[in-house]
């Protein structure tokens, strides 16, 4: 039987069922446990969350003095909700108003990325319980605004690329699913299949993923098997898995002219969710740094994966441009004044003139006062003439110049 309980009142040996309140507020990653650790039940008295659901025919009950909340009150408080969903939609947040919010989501995903791959490292099974409420979280910062959240997650330390990366990919797969106008289930599921593509890596020695240098033929094989790896670990875990969390897993690593791994699919013999993870996988893969590289400009990757004759479903990828524009937010530009720009923001009705904001000229070869533009603007005379690499600058990071 279920029982919503005060925290206050929680005692070890009772079945968290679920956390009330905002998933950014938990503790825990995930719920659908015995809280049994003394430890576990001091976090959860000193976290934001005020009450639980808890499963007494799995755990320990209230004791008989003390009256859980009746669940007439519940079912009512619960149908104010849904009829406050009538309400007219909020306005859309700023990018820097929203920036603040993402930050807290992407360290909240990371520790939960974390804590999920390093049980399958320690031989458990996946326990997929905190996903979507993980999942959930990004979409609603994806609604509110796009650029934010996806701009962040390009932005990931060396050591903690394997974690982040699911998350980027997570966040992608959110994106560029609503922009191909899929519905709302659908998102969900395309956001915790890109959640779970690289799972897989688990299984392969950080030895080898962290490796500084070129891998041998033999490391590069057993790399190639994480798909394989990933694809089992989410069969033995749950055998009704997602059959798109499945495949997308799988499948992650096909190329549209058939040139992939593991099963060499070529075309729409790649289903619509691997087709749309491919290109996730490798804008994140090859915007971020890695031990043995320093990652591409966001612009320039774009460009790149242009080029790639064969590589990706070209309606997918004109769809993930469009997602983040032609030149996404951090790219580094040189506008026709010869002044260099800083992307940051994107205009949605014409990806040709984001926001910029200004701060050397590539004349004098000095900094300049810093100044942001907008290119689509009335009256502005300005365009971006160029994409330029970063290194070829000798900046080191401009990233404060738009994460505000």
């Amino acid at each position: 039987m279920l029982k919503k309980i005060a925290v206050a009142d929680i005692k070890q040996g009772m079945y968290l069922h679920e956390l009330c309140g905002s998933w950014m507020d938990h503790p825990f990653w995930k719920a659908g446990f015995v809280l049994n650790d003394p430890a576990d039940l001091q976090s959860l008295k000193n976290s934001a969350v005020t009450e639980v659901w808890i499963d007494t025919s799995k755990g320990l009950d209230l004791p008989v003095s003390v009256v859980s909340e009746d669940p007439e009150q519940v079912q009512i408080r619960a149908e104010a909700v849904l009829q406050a969903a009538a309400a007219p939609p909020p306005k859309p947040v700023t990018m820097s108003g929203e920036i603040k919010r993402a930050l807290l989501i992407c360290e909240r995903s990371k520790h939960a990325v974390i804590s999920m791959f390093t049980e399958v490292r320690m031989g458990k099974a996946i326990d997929m319980s905190g996903a979507d409420a993980l999942v959930s979280d990004i979409t609603e910062s994806i609604l509110r605004h796009p650029s934010a959240l996806l701009s962040l997650v390009r932005l990931k330390k060396v050591d903690e690329y394997t974690y982040m990366h699911s998350v980027a990919v997570c966040a992608l797969m959110i994106a560029l699913a609503r922009q191909l106008d899929l519905g709302d289930e659908l998102v969900q599921q395309a956001g915790v299949a890109g959640l779970m593509h690289d799972v897989g890596k688990m299984m392969i020695d950080d030895s080898i993923l962290n490796k500084p240098g070129r891998l041998t033929d033999e490391e590069f094989e057993k790399v190639r098997l994480h798909p394989v790896y990933g694809a089992k670990l989410l069969l033995e875990s749950d055998p009704a898995i997602n059959p798109q969390v499945y495949d997308v897993c799988l499948h992650h690593h096909e190329k549209y002219d058939g040139s992939g791994y593991p099963k060499s699919l070529k075309g729409e013999n790649i289903s619509l969710f691997a087709r749309m993870a491919a290109v996730c996988d490798v804008y994140d893969a090859i915007t971020s740094d890695r031990p043995y590289k320093k990652g591409w400009g966001p612009a320039e990757s774009l460009q790149r994966m242009a080029q790639w004759q064969g590589h990706f479903d070209p309606l997918i990828f004109q769809a993930f441009v469009r997602v983040m524009g032609i030149y996404p937010v951090g790219s580094l530009v040189r506008l026709s004044s010869g002044r260099l720009a800083i992307v940051t923001e994107k205009n949605e009705q014409n990806l040709l003139k984001p926001k910029v904001k200004v701060f050397f000229s590539s004349k004098s070869n000095l900094p300049i006062e810093q100044e942001v533009v907008d290119l689509a603007q009335a009256g502005c005379t300005e365009s971006i003439s160029a994409r330029e690499r970063i290194e070829d600058w000798g900046f080191r990071n401009l990233d404060d110049l738009w994460v505000e």
